[in-house]
């Protein structure tokens, strides 16, 4: 059946809905739903099998088992297919600067939970859905988690922490020239003197591997944070008080 338009619809924003749905609690109620369904689907298969099993008479075993293994496979693969979903997302399409402004979660209760916080999507849909939520309410966190893994590299590579001291010295004594000569009053001069800055870091940051610790960190940091959003639950949001 085909609706009309009607001219008086209104059109409500994405990102307004996506907020209504989170402060309302929906996102939770379905993530929850679709895991609870997922969840009885899978233990009425099972209890049919094995229901066809004990009824079967021994000349049909081979067929039940046989079922039974296209069954685990097919769950097998259900699953594999999930997760390589998870490497298809772009996480950051819904990430504003926004999320970076409030305060951090707690990471015991907030970011890691409980082994109840966690549990394998049951489609991609839910694998998508949570981690772009997850990601924007976790934002904080995960950033902080990068700035660990960078400093480990750091530590593993000391010679991409000294291209670093260096190149922030580099631009430091860039400063500390511009003050003190004027450059500003020389614009030429000052062009020229950061395209020789913008090279020598380049050199600095290329032949003592900083690029290889970052790209290290940022590997490390994207993977576990993919994984973590992807298998984390909704849960829902403390909402901010509202005075009467």
């Amino acid at each position: 059946m085909a609706f009309s338009s009607n001219p008086l619809s209104l059109s409500v924003p994405d990102p307004a809905f996506e907020s209504w749905l989170r402060d309302s609690g929906y996102l939770e109620l379905l993530d929850h739903r679709t895991s609870a369904a997922a969840a009885a689907v899978a233990a009425s298969t099972s209890a049919s099998s094995s229901s066809s099993s004990a009824a079967a008479p021994s000349s049909a075993s081979d067929d039940v088992v046989s079922s039974i293994t296209g069954g685990f496979f097919a769950s097998l693969l259900s699953r594999i297919v999930t997760v390589s979903s998870l490497l298809t997302i772009n996480p950051f399409s819904k990430l504003s600067a926004d999320d970076f402004s409030g305060d951090t979660p707690p990471w015991t209760t907030g970011f890691f939970g409980t082994c109840d916080s966690y549990s394998f999507p049951s489609s991609s849909q839910q694998a998508r859905m949570r981690v772009h939520e997850n990601i924007k309410r976790f934002a904080r966190n995960y950033a902080t988690l990068f700035i660990v893994f960078f400093a480990c590299a750091l530590y593993q590579m000391p010679l991409a922490l000294v291209g670093l001291l260096a190149s922030l010295a580099l631009w430091e004594l860039f400063k500390y020239c511009s003050d003190r000569w004027k450059f500003d009053r020389h614009p030429s001069v000052r062009k020229l003197c950061i395209g020789i800055g913008q090279c020598a870091t380049a050199v600095l940051l290329t032949f003592l591997n900083v690029q290889m610790a970052l790209f290290s960190a940022l590997a490390v940091s994207y993977s576990v944070m993919i994984l973590h959003a992807g298998f984390r639950k909704l849960t829902p949001s403390k909402k901010p008080s509202r005075g009467r």
